[in-house]
């Protein structure tokens, strides 16, 4: 997944669309203005047919500054109001609350407007806040002029051709485009914007251990700038500055920014041993647990830019915490998704594996079954909020996935591995998406969410995700319907007009290509749980900064681990092993040996001061 960005100003006309129900209301709402405001589904369209209307949409965000501003003076505007009530259907949706839709069109950000027909045709899509004159007099162009503008292509970024789904990334390709958008001066991969890509960041980290100079650089200056975008009071982070430098940020507080934040930076704790990436991961964890959880453990979705909606909130954030509690506390958006809490059950793993600290595991065991026990279908799949209706989404059932095989690795309780096992079946079985002929990619809902003639298609984040999620999966399992995922997974995001539509954003897409091509360093324990040395071992083998790493603790006293554990001697004390290409190291006995044996399996391979 993508920024979800929230543009102030209109910038040119471009490719928008997606739909929803409102966050605020399952229900179509009556506007102050009047505008009564429709959820988004196919009876919209048939209603217009019938009633020889357009169909406006408005994709927003809960906690978007220029969303708010644009209900209050755009919406409220007499003429803009009286257009649509005239001749439009309005349609309002949260974007948190459709995933798929928001996918295929993540690029463009918050507020989009899009005009559609009758039946279901672009007739315009506009980025950003439209103020009222603006508004008004594309409304009114629409009315004498339906024609289709410039906005709307017939392309599609979901299109290749069967070529390209057969082939390889262009590896030295796309290592060249990452370089190349990298803001040398400034850290960070592009100008526009300024936040942490946490996928290109974390392919530096892995590159860096590797000797690689550029990369190391790149991972430091990067992390060290981010630092300005986390609240020094309350611990979140900010989702971004605007501009090209880091001092405008926008305040808003998305739940995926504040995970992805706390396993990067615990990454490269794990790996650096700076105190201030502990501190920052662990201070954005307390944020995230006073501002971002329910009462149950698991977290919210997202926490507003706005102490009042349209009102910028820059001198509220320069208070002291007395003084802001004093003034209120920026709404919270108090849904509950499968997805997003996927992704804060990773961030406490990774925590879990640097530290130690069982409070993180224990937590994100917690969420785990909360969420097994509230979001998980009869059919196998899970629901996104609180409704067992509605489409399913790729993006929740791929984030539970990765999230379950981070359980198993950091309890060795094979439960949570069997549960990443079903949900990459229930992945298969539901999301796979064809081009042509041949199958290539995850489509990001299940083909029966499509509204207004759209079908879902894949996305390029989520097939990344997909494909080392998959692929690990089949490290531990040797399933080869988790190795088939992963290479379909990775056919869509390696074709090349895919590939390079991402431009430097392929931190991901390179991790992916690396870890398909060879097996991960494979640690096994073996010795009992209650066994304070086979624990030893086992946080060592956790904590080992290598991120394409399979460790598992394998107990004999477990009937669950029988079978596997026939394939080690029998030893009177706990030992450690590390494994590659069938073939397993002798035993060791202690930490250090442990530590020793892994260093010199993952010595570098390439020469100092290269390129990533």
């Amino acid at each position: 997944m993508k920024r979800s960005w929230c543009f102030p100003l209109i910038a040119g006309v471009i490719f928008l669309l997606s739909g929803g129900v409102s966050s605020h209301a399952d229900a179509p709402k009556a506007d102050p203005a009047g505008i009564v405001w429709q959820t988004w589904d196919d009876s919209v369209f048939a209603r217009a047919k019938r009633e020889h209307k357009f169909v406006l949409l408005d994709l927003q965000a809960v906690w978007c500054h220029w969303c708010h501003v644009m209900d209050q003076q755009t919406y409220h505007d007499p003429k803009v109001m009286a257009l649509i009530q005239s001749r439009y259907i309005a349609v309002r949706v949260d974007q948190d609350s459709r995933p798929d839709l928001a996918n295929r069109y993540e690029d463009y950000g918050w507020p989009a407007t899009v005009v559609f027909n009758a039946d279901g045709g672009e007739i315009v899509k506009r980025r950003g806040y439209l103020p009222p004159p603006m508004m008004a007099s594309m409304l009114q162009a629409i009315i004498d002029d339906p024609s289709p503008g410039p906005s709307v292509t017939s392309g599609s970024s979901s299109a290749f051709t069967e070529a390209d789904a057969s082939s390889s990334a262009d590896t030295d390709l796309l290592r060249k485009q990452l370089l190349a958008g990298y803001d040398a001066p400034q850290g960070s991969w592009g100008t526009e914007q300024k936040f942490l890509n946490w996928d290109n960041v974390e392919y530096c980290l892995v590159q860096a251990q590797q000797n690689d100079a550029a990369a190391d650089k790149m991972a430091r200056q990067t992390l060290a700038a981010q630092l300005k975008l986390v609240d020094p009071v309350w611990g979140g982070v900010d989702q971004y500055s605007a501009g090209d430098d880091w001092d405008h940020p926008h305040f808003e507080k998305i739940m995926q920014v504040q995970a992805e934040n706390i396993r990067i930076y615990a990454e490269a704790y794990g790996q650096w041993q700076d105190p201030v990436y502990l501190k920052t991961a662990e201070g954005i964890y307390g944020y995230v647990r006073s501002f971002l959880t329910s009462p149950e453990g698991v977290v919210y979705t997202s926490q507003d830019a706005d102490l009042k909606d349209g009102e910028h909130a820059a001198d509220y954030y320069q208070l002291v915490d007395v003084e802001r509690r004093k003034q209120g506390i920026p709404r919270v958006d108090q849904h509950v998704y499968a997805r997003e809490n996927g992704w804060f059950i990773q961030a406490l793993t990774t925590l879990y594996a640097v530290t130690g600290k069982d409070l993180y595991r224990d937590e994100a065991v917690r969420a785990g079954e909360w969420i097994v026990k509230n979001r998980l279908m009869p059919n196998g799949g899970f629901q996104h909020g609180d409704k067992s209706t509605g489409p399913l989404y790729l993006g929740d059932q791929l984030a539970m996935g990765r999230a379950f095989l981070a359980l198993y690795t950091v309890t060795a309780d094979r439960t949570w591995l069997n549960r990443a096992e079903q949900t990459a079946g229930f992945i298969e079985e539901n999301f796979a998406w064809k081009n042509k002929t041949v199958a290539a990619g995850y489509a990001t809902a299940k083909d029966d969410s499509s509204v207004g003639g759209y079908r879902p298609a894949p996305e390029f984040d989520e097939n990344v995700y997909l494909a080392r999620f998959a692929n690990l999966l089949f490290q531990y399992t040797a399933n080869i319907r988790d190795q088939r995922v992963a290479q379909t997974a990775l056919r869509y995001v390696r074709a090349p007009e895919i590939a390079q539509e991402e431009r430097s954003s392929v931190g991901g897409l390179l991790l992916a290509e690396m870890e398909l091509a060879s097996p991960p360093v494979h640690i096994a324990i073996v010795g009992s749980k209650s066994d304070p040395l086979a624990k030893k071992l086992f946080l060592a083998a956790l904590a080992y900064p290598y991120i394409y790493k399979q460790v598992e603790w394998i107990d004999r006293t477990d009937p669950a681990w029988r079978a596997v554990a026939g394939n080690y001697p029998q030893l009177p004390q706990a030992a450690a092993y590390t494994c590659a290409n069938n073939t397993c190291s002798p035993p060791v006995f202690d930490v250090g040996h442990l530590v020793a044996l892994l260093d010199r399996k993952v010595a570098p391979k390439t020469a100092a001061g290269n390129g990533p």
